[in-house]
């Protein structure tokens, strides 16, 4: 049975260098475990003086009783006649103080202490954690894969071993799978209260993890010059993503990309091939649903504000592109832009009896012509050559071919094919609203979207 109280001490001791706490809180700990014990010997109403060296761990313990004609309480009160045994001086009124010696404290007073020490320090980390993590929301953090348990990632967080940390099922990407021991990185998207402490809910769904991302990988979005305005995303498919430069000279398209699609490529990467989509950001609804739609070429958009409904004419040649695969091109561009999108071929909405004027030339948006050469993508100068032979000079010029169409060129290879047609895949942007990936003509009607 410990005796010693400077053997407490030292294991308190112990205790705090393992939970990094500094010497006020080893104090309060002490202190509050001590008196955890004595509540224990003498009764739960006990008054304690408890002074703790900090140098040799010893520990010098009073219980305070106040000195009373008729005792109702033992634990805080001393009949006049029994203080007298002590002190004939005594009154009532008086406090005596009754030193303790760590030989009178039990096995009960022990266990006590113990208990009171681990709910201390669980405590204490518990609020460490509400602390250090409440103000991170949508921070981007890293971690190993403790456990998958019940389609649930359990996380051993690099900064805060100890916190509870998950990535529910729902909070997944469908197309990922992490096993035990690899490392994860994930956005916080919230801080749950449960009866055993804070739960640290971690998200790669959400739109959080790209923001994050992107804020990782790009310094104009860390220094506050490019600004992400709107972002929508469906998991494992497709992100389209709005950014405004708050300094002119700033091409904010371009500081996301990446030189050679760099930073972008990077973010994709995270997300497992994700396509991306960034385009510039525009107040106004009808130029910024034009952008959305990319990579589709817009013929025309008729907006109502009143009822927040954009209309989209495209030519028939671009009305697969519109829509997307399965419609998530036209679906994630309503949502960029938090208006509807009702969306028509040329040739439907002739059929409806609409105006031909709606197709006269308007002045172009430059963000929507924006290119760039062949020669800046990674490749040998053999494909390149063949490409320019066969009159493919830039990357627009290619973005709708496939394996067929290129090895129909002379001089392109299988490899060559196979390059050309992953990097289409890869780049989902330009150095503008241009998008940087191949999307496979869908069947689908001109109608509303």
């Amino acid at each position: 049975m410990m005796t010693d109280s400077s053997l407490i001490g030292q294991a308190v001791g112990a205790i705090a260098k393992a939970k990094d706490l500094d010497a006020d809180e080893v104090d309060v700990l002490v202190k509050e475990a001590i008196h955890a014990g004595l509540a224990r010997i003498f009764g739960a109403n006990v008054e304690t003086e408890i002074d703790v060296d900090q140098g040799t761990g010893e520990i010098d313990m009073v219980v305070l009783k106040r000195v009373v004609a008729t005792v109702e309480d033992e634990a805080s009160e001393i009949a006049v006649e029994e203080a007298r045994w002590d002190d004939p001086t005594y009154e009532v009124g008086d406090v005596m103080e009754i030193p303790v010696d760590f030989s009178e404290f039990g096995r009960n007073a022990v266990m006590a202490a113990k208990q009171r020490i681990v709910q201390l320090v669980r405590e204490g980390e518990r609020q460490r954690i509400r602390d250090e993590y409440t103000d991170r929301v949508g921070d981007l953090l890293s971690g190993e894969v403790q456990q998958i348990e019940r389609g649930k990632i359990v996380l051993l967080l690099n900064r805060t071993r100890e916190a509870e940390a998950i990535i529910p099922w729902k909070e997944q990407n469908p197309r990922e799978r992490f096993r035990q021991g690899e490392s994860i990185r994930a956005v916080l998207k919230k801080v749950d209260e449960t009866p055993k402490g804070p739960r640290l809910i971690f998200s790669r769904s959400d739109p959080l993890f790209v923001a994050a991302l992107f804020n990782l990988e790009v310094p104009e979005i860390q220094q506050g010059i490019v600004d992400i305005k709107e972002l929508t995303r469906e998991v494992g498919g497709r992100t389209k993503i709005a950014v405004h430069s708050r300094d002119e000279s700033i091409d904010p398209v371009g500081a996301c990309v990446g030189l050679k699609g760099s930073r972008v490529q990077a973010v994709v990467s995270e997300l497992g091939g994700e396509r991306i989509d960034i385009v510039p950001w525009h107040p106004d609804p009808e130029i910024f649903a034009r952008r959305a739609l990319a990579p589709a070429r817009v013929a025309k958009v008729v907006s109502d504000s009143a009822r927040q409904v954009v209309t989209a004419i495209v030519d028939e040649d671009q009305l697969s592109l519109a829509i997307g695969r399965n419609g998530q091109n036209v679906r994630l561009a309503s949502q960029l832009i938090g208006w509807q999108i009702d969306l028509y071929g040329s040739r439907e909405w002739l059929e409806r009896g609409a105006d031909m004027s709606l197709f006269v030339e308007e002045e172009a948006d430059s963000y929507e012509t924006a290119d760039f050469p062949l020669s800046e993508l990674s490749l040998d100068s053999a494909t390149l050559d063949a490409l320019a032979s066969a009159g493919y000079d830039s990357f627009l010029d290619i973005i709708d071919l496939d394996r067929a169409d290129f090895l129909a060129v002379d001089g392109v290879t299988e490899d060559a094919a196979a390059r050309l047609l992953t990097l289409i895949e890869d780049l989902t942007v330009v150095d503008s609203e241009s998008v940087r990936s191949s999307e496979e003509p869908v069947s689908g009607g001109g109608g509303p979207a």
